[in-house]
């Protein structure tokens, strides 16, 4: 789950959700990671996926930096999208997937937007059983899950649960058992002391801050709108080159990902090495 920052809506209209959609088609198939279902709301959105490329950071990286950018650019408005890091949860086994996915499915219910699931257009609830394979979530993996539409409809209708069942542990939340949470916990401690501590696993998830916070903070610093930097002018070439030294060190950017944010969609990806050394030699020699 990601949530705009206060509370922001950010999905505001159609062609807002329009466009994440077609982000996250995108970047799902390009990072490869299964979405099984998904629910967009005003100031937040829900999905349930399968890290199957154990990608998730830059599966979400990539997906709120970029709307991020749209975002901004189209609202003309400076600092955070998104509150903060996205907030994920491990599921148990199928059981508890099955209440997961009615949870998020009920979403739109919960909020007194509609008196059916199946009635809210923001949600993946349309896209079991057609005949057509979605472009978005892996229905067939959902519709075998459940067996068959009415099956998907009465357990979904049926299902009244306010919160989901998660336990709170230091390698994050699971929707499971006790047993089963002391297992993944054990496999996950097995799988850090083969190859590196704890702090350190957690390292890609963590330590990098989110591409709205990087970019708030180089506003602040200089007083300007990213997206207003004159690029043909030497000053904005230098603000331009800060900028992108902050989202590659702060917020952990590649190249490639730099690449497709406006500001630099202009700059050639070879180039973005040599603009990154300068700039750096640049804040360097100032802080000398």
């Amino acid at each position: 789950m990601n949530r705009g920052h206060d509370g922001l809506k950010i999905f505001q209209k159609e062609e807002d959700k329009e466009f994440f959609l077609r982000l996250l088609g995108e970047t799902s198939r390009s990072l490869k990671t299964r979405i099984l279902v998904y629910c967009l709301m005003v100031n937040h959105y829900h999905l349930v996926l399968e890290n199957t490329s154990s990608r998730m950071s830059d599966f979400f990286k990539q997906l709120n930096g970029q709307f991020g950018s749209y975002y901004r650019k189209k609202n003309k408005g400076r600092g955070y999208v998104f509150q903060d890091r996205y907030k994920s949860m491990l599921i148990q086994d199928d059981s508890y997937l099955l209440m997961v996915i009615g949870y998020v499915l009920n979403n739109p219910v919960r909020a007194a937007l509609v008196d059916d699931f199946l009635e809210y257009k923001w949600s993946s609830a349309h896209l079991y059983y057609k005949k057509a394979s979605s472009k978005i979530v892996d229905n067939n993996f959902v519709e075998d899950l459940f067996g068959s539409n009415n099956n998907l409809i009465n357990i979904i209708r049926t299902l009244d649960i306010q919160k989901l069942p998660t336990i709170q542990t230091r390698v994050g939340k699971i929707i499971g058992g006790e047993e089963f949470t002391i297992k993944a916990i054990e496999n996950f401690n097995r799988r850090s002391s083969k190859k590196e501590s704890l702090e350190s696993k957690r390292i890609d998830d963590y330590c990098f801050d989110p591409i709205e916070k990087v970019f708030h903070e180089f506003e602040n610093i200089h007083g300007i709108d990213a997206y207003d930097i004159d690029t043909k002018s030497y000053s904005g070439k230098r603000q331009r080159g800060e900028l992108l030294v902050y989202l590659k060190e702060k917020a952990g950017l590649k190249y490639s990902e730099i690449k497709k944010i406006p500001i630099f969609s202009d700059v050639k990806l070879f180039s973005l090495g040599k603009l990154y050394k300068n700039a750096k030699e640049r804040i360097g020699g100032k802080n000398k």
